[in-house]
């Protein structure tokens, strides 16, 4: 009894970490009654090119609402306050604050407030906001609305009138400045008679079905607009407005995703011809591949018989025995005669002697280079595949628990409770292969070596496998996430991750991740290997690992050379995911709510189909060549993906979006940089597993002597 309650006390905490981290605060239930106060949270405000150019809502100079909670209230004003965020939240760049309006369920109103005389500081301020397109972000019962700050129009000198603010409200110039992929030409010559207008009037549209609101909308009234100069008061003021629907409460985010655009014929297509390039990969591996190595068998199974019946002739003297192939069946000459074994004497030998891929069967198994750094990729790479699959299948379960894109840095959290639990994965993954390739060299070793002298090496490569193992991808992670952290901290951006953020990532890791890779490492190092057999070697391998390891030929066609094979493993790859890719990067970099997880769990399993075949064909023709340290060489196969995509962000940096300035740049190659090394970690993982299965299976099937 007394063992039961400590696993209780540990499921418990589990449960309450897990519902303390996933928690949203305001109304969990998004239900209303009559004359209840419904919030209205600011997010951020910034340049709509730059994505990650955003800042705190007051950082331009407005004023507070005079409401309740207006900050000369007392201690019952809530204007400016922070809202509590979960982990997913704040390191998704959101910083919601209370707006200080004073909302009421369902009844309309208005609220207002003046600023004072605009100081040359906070007037510039509104110049570059409306100068840069700069928009503002808000939420209301977890629905966001957006608008632009101000207008770069003409000046006037007399008042103008609503009907020329309404025409004029129609900008050519604002849907240049925001349409991805085309940058501003005009000179100062054309710009200098513009002059900065800022929205004053905003009214508040909210659509409700019973006690549940459902819709939100939020408009600027262009006859509001005032220009911005030293010395002014601008009067804002907001006016909401309550409207009764028969709209569904389970749909009311549907309006925020772009079907049109995701839905698209050539998504459909994209995904047809991705398949149609695995049948085809496939029937590549069929038909010549899987023949290839038939013939190959034929020709092995031939040269072993004939040495057979050669030995058999020199002992009794007498004459050859029929030869067969591998199916059993006899085997002719060109003329039609059965073939025997002493037909192999003399000039005109049919002896087959050994060439291709068998000639390295005792080196295939020999350890690759960096031993510990190998296993520790594998295992990260290993843990990036479940990590992976895991977000997306959470996804994809989107209607059973709540879509992910309708709650902010729910993919996040996803992604954190994820890596956490898989580290046992990457433990377990790289402990297994270490011990599979430690144990083969060790059993390989010259005799020359002496027994105790090997333990305390195996022993620290136990140790710097376990080590690289755990700080291989935080390590990675971390350096980039500093630079991009210290250059938003040094522009004031909302995406700067918070020093408590930053311990409560690092807690995790220490006591959740940390301790599940060590478990993982020593049941992957104390884990059984595959097969019977005295030996280290053949314990795990069908094949012995030679003490001295053969030359590698190096007179060899260019088909047979690593490097001029990877980049086309690669590059199909690539070819296979670059129009989901198209849409990954326009929901992170252009502000869609990416929302088609069956395609992306589709791509992702084309994806893992074709690097495989890519990579079991290079390493097939390398082994062909004698080329037997194919470890890195299918790793590389796979991991070469990455080197594509990083040049297509780089494509869609230049040509599909308007992005600039230092910070956005530096936030875009970031994490780009980012994702580009995971994805290759990722494929390289996912082939070096086909080439490894590869291997194993053609090397059983031939008889070594």
């Amino acid at each position: 009894m007394t063992s039961r309650r400590p696993s209780r006390l540990v499921v418990s905490s589990l449960l309450v970490v897990w519902m303390a981290s996933t928690v949203q605060a305001g109304t969990s239930d998004h239900k209303y009654e009559p004359n209840e106060h419904v919030e209205l949270w600011v997010n951020k405000v910034g340049p709509y090119a730059n994505p990650q150019e955003a800042y705190e809502y007051y950082t331009l100079p407005y004023c507070a609402p005079d409401t309740k909670h207006h900050p000369d209230v007392g201690k019952e004003a809530r204007h400016n306050e922070l809202k509590t965020h979960s982990l997913g939240e704040r390191l998704g760049g959101h910083a919601l604050r209370h707006s200080g309006h004073d909302l009421t369920f369902p009844k309309p109103g208005s609220e207002e407030c003046t600023t004072a005389p605009l100081t040359a500081t906070q007037a510039q301020a509104f110049v570059r906001a409306a100068s840069d397109q700069w928009f503002y972000q808000m939420y209301l019962d977890d629905l966001p609305v957006w608008g632009m700050v101000g207008e770069m129009l003409p000046e006037f000198n007399d008042k103008v009138r609503v009907s020329q603010k309404n025409a004029i409200s129609d900008l050519d110039h604002l849907d240049q400045a925001v349409v991805p992929g085309v940058h501003s030409t005009s000179t100062s010559s054309t710009t200098d008679h513009l002059k900065a207008y800022v929205y004053t009037t905003r009214t508040l549209t909210v659509s409700y079905n019973g006690n549940r609101i459902v819709k939100v909308d939020l408009t600027s009234d262009p006859a509001s607009l005032i220009l911005i100069k030293e010395g002014i008061e601008l009067n804002f003021k907001l006016l909401v407005k309550w409207e009764s629907t028969l709209l569904s409460y389970h749909s009311r985010f549907d309006r925020y995703l772009d079907h049109a655009f995701f839905k698209h014929q050539i998504h459909w297509f994209s995904i047809f011809n991705s398949f149609m390039m695995v049948l085809f990969l496939m029937g590549i591996v069929a038909l010549i591949l899987l023949r290839t190595l038939r013939k190959d068998y034929a020709r092995y199974a031939l040269s072993n018989q004939t040495a057979g019946a050669e030995n058999e002739s020199l002992l009794e003297g007498g004459g050859g025995q029929p030869m067969v192939d591998e199916n059993g069946k006899p085997m002719v000459d060109q003329d039609g005669h059965a073939m025997s074994s002493n037909m192999s004497g003399g000039g005109n030998t049919s002896t087959t002697e050994d060439s291709g891929w068998k000639q390295v069967h005792g080196d295939v198994f020999r350890a690759p280079a960096l031993l510990p750094l190998f296993a520790a990729i594998l295992g990260t790479g290993w843990q990036l595949i479940i990590l992976t699959l895991g977000v997306i299948l959470f996804a994809v379960a989107g209607p059973l628990h709540g879509q992910v894109h309708e709650e902010r840095g729910e993919v996040l959290h996803a992604i954190i409770v994820c890596y956490s639990l898989s580290s046992i994965v990457a433990g377990y993954a790289s402990g297994k292969f270490f011990k599979q390739y430690d144990s083969a060299t060790s059993s390989s070793a010259l005799p020359s070596v002496r027994p105790g002298s090997s333990s305390s090496s195996t022993s620290n490569m136990w140790q710097a496998t376990m080590a690289l193992t755990v700080f291989l991808l935080p390590t990675v992670t971390v350096a980039i996430l500093s630079i991009l952290n210290t250059v938003s901290l040094y522009y004031g951006t909302i995406n700067t991750i918070p020093f408590l953020v930053i311990m409560k990532l690092f807690l995790l890791w220490i006591f959740v991740s940390v301790p599940l890779c060590i478990v993982g490492t020593l049941m992957g190092r104390h884990s059984s290997g595959g097969g019977g057999g005295a030996g280290g070697g053949k314990e795990h391998f069908p094949c012995r690992v030679n003490a001295i390891p053969r030359p590698i030929p190096e007179d060899v066609r260019w088909y047979g050379k690593p490097q001029n094979l990877i980049p086309f493993c690669g590059l199909l790859s690539f070819g296979s995911i670059f129009i989901e890719l198209y849409y990954v990067l326009t929901s992170l970099w252009n502000y869609k709510f990416y929302h088609v997880y069956g395609f992306l769990l589709g791509v992702y399993a084309i994806l893992t189909i074709v690097v495989g075949m890519t990579t079991v064909i290079c390493v097939y023709f390398c082994l062909n060549a004698e080329h037997y340290l194919w470890q890195w060489t299918a790793f590389s196969c796979g991991a070469s993906t990455a080197v594509y995509v990083f040049l297509y962000g780089v494509y869609y940096f230049i040509f599909k979006t308007s992005m600039n300035g230092m910070l956005q740049t530096v936030f875009y190659f970031g994490y780009m940089s980012l994702i580009a090394l995971n994805l290759g970690t990722l494929c390289g993982t996912l082939g070096h597993m086909a080439a490894s299965k590869f291997v194993r299976t053609i090397f059983q099937n031939v008889k070594v002597d």
